[in-house]
């Protein structure tokens, strides 16, 4: 565990805040580093990100199977985008409620359920999308 105290944490933080550190390339080199480092968490340890992976492969296959135009093309990347940052921002949510509060908490638990309904929001309304799009030049093929 940390020995850092409220106050050291704000007084580091104000630091980081009034400062003005130079552009470093290098830096931002490792800030994708550590984005990517979170989408490999988030595909090893969230089951539903994996589900979407196979849904996100299965709906760019059928696009191009399809020879989709570009406009459609747009709205199902749109779609695919906003579920995955949904994804990412509930598990980062679960991870930091989940450090914050070890033992069972009901105003934590309804923050994780709200922040799993914006998930299933935007999976809803890609899947909505992709009908749209996906379904009419499928069903032509028959």
């Amino acid at each position: 565990m940390l020995n850092v105290t409220v106050g050291d944490w704000a007084q580091s933080r104000e630091r980081e805040m009034t400062s003005k550190p130079r552009f470093s390339l290098r830096a931002r080199l490792a800030s994708f580093r550590y984005a990517f480092d979170g989408f490999k968490t988030l595909l090893a340890e969230q089951h539903n990100a994996r589900l979407h992976l196979l849904a996100t492969l299965l709906v760019f296959a059928l696009a191009a199977m399809l020879e989709l135009a570009a406009e459609k093309w747009l709205w199902l990347v749109l779609a695919v985008v906003l579920v995955w940052a949904a994804e990412a921002m509930n598990s980062a949510l679960e991870y930091l409620a989940n450090a914050a509060v070890p033992e069972q908490d009901p105003l934590i638990r309804k923050a994780k359920d709200v922040a799993a309904s914006a998930v299933l929001i935007t999976a809803l309304g890609a899947t909505i999308i992709g009908a749209v799009i996906i379904l009419p030049p499928l069903l032509d093929l028959f």
